[in-house]
């Protein structure tokens, strides 16, 4: 299904949140974290300089998926996993619009994990937003690729036996060239992701931690303890806790550790390096309650993006193909069939 609202040209700097709301009842459960994630970006997006007419989203299967119906811009709602492609195809065609995509961690990560995994790579000018409860919530509360090992859930009532999918580790795997986390919950969190997603010229995923409060009402409770949150700074050395009191370092070995600042030399607390793809791995491994989760830009890296070198190709393309259609046709290599 496809959205079409009536558009007319917008003055981006006239843009507020009010002209990213349509005009479709928002069906989610009462205290989703989709209705933060929704207000989020509606409230971001007037600061991008974009006309609202750029705008698409782009979506697959799952409560995550009903995001284009409730932004007033243009949007495909698609099938399951399959919104990378779509979005791929979009971005080809129009490499002038930006592009958005909305899913969920058992739709991008489950019957989506290839399509993920390639647009990553190939680095479409994508703007990826992964909400991720551990919980499918729209089939009703089966357990998801990032359900925890042990999760008891309608098709795993004696706990779930699958090791859970870090959507980061897999991310720097493929090569994405920009990942961050950020809180449903936390507005400041959210709108610097927002931001920096929309600051960077390939794929840019944002994870999105998030409760369901029905099926799986907090799944990120430990996160949500300011205490436990390792906010990402680029220059900056990594600590978190009440007033920075905690760090990390690295050992001998190379393995990451906790630390007190107070004990240690602060020469030997790790510094945060966007562009390292060792740290952001690293980064991208901790769990509680050994580390603290890691909030921000992770990863940031640019380079060029798929669309760019297509459409680079197409250009030498039509260059090097002079001449008539017949010629064009009858070109290179061809045969006889008697």
């Amino acid at each position: 299904m496809t959205s079409l609202p009536i558009m007319t040209h917008t003055d981006p700097s006239t843009l507020t949140r009010k002209d990213f709301v349509s005009s479709s009842e928002v069906k989610w459960c009462p205290g989703c974290g989709d209705y933060a994630i929704l207000a989020q970006v509606q409230r971001a997006l007037p600061s991008f300089g974009v006309a609202r007419e750029n705008y698409v989203f782009v979506s697959g299967i799952g409560c995550a998926a009903r995001f284009p119906y409730y932004m007033d811009t243009f949007g495909i709602h698609g099938i399951h996993g399959r919104a990378p492609a779509i979005a791929t195809g979009v971005k080809l065609a129009r490499p002038d619009l930006t592009v958005w995509l909305a899913t969920g961690d058992g739709d991008a990560l489950a019957i989506g994990g290839n399509h993920f995994m390639h647009v990553l790579r190939r680095n479409v000018g994508l703007k990826v937003l992964l909400f991720n409860n551990r919980i499918y919530g729209l089939t009703k509360g089966q357990y998801s690729p990032t359900s925890e090992m042990g999760k008891k859930t309608k098709s795993t009532p004696l706990g779930s036996v699958d090791y859970p999918i870090e959507p980061t580790s897999i991310a720097i795997g493929a090569g994405a060239s920009f990942i961050a986390r950020a809180i449903a919950s936390d507005s400041a969190s959210m709108q610097d992701a927002l931001k920096r997603a929309s600051e960077h010229e390939g794929t840019a995923l944002v994870e999105i931690l998030q409760n369901c409060v029905i099926f799986n009402d907090g799944a990120f409770d430990h996160v949500t303890e300011d205490e436990r949150q390792l906010h990402l700074v680029h220059g900056k050395p990594l600590i978190f806790g009440k007033g920075g009191s905690k760090g990390i370092v690295l050992g001998a070995t190379g393995r990451p550790s906790v630390v007190n600042v107070a004990d240690v030399d602060a020469s030997r607390l790790v510094v945060h390096d966007e562009q390292s793809e060792f740290l952001a791995f690293m980064l991208s491994r901790f769990e509680p309650p050994d580390f603290p989760t890691p909030i921000g830009v992770l990863h940031a890296k640019p380079r060029p993006t798929y669309e760019a070198m297509v459409h680079e190709q197409v250009v030498a393309a039509k260059a090097a193909r002079k001449g008539s259609v017949r010629e064009l046709l009858e070109g290179g290599d061809t045969w006889t069939v008697t």
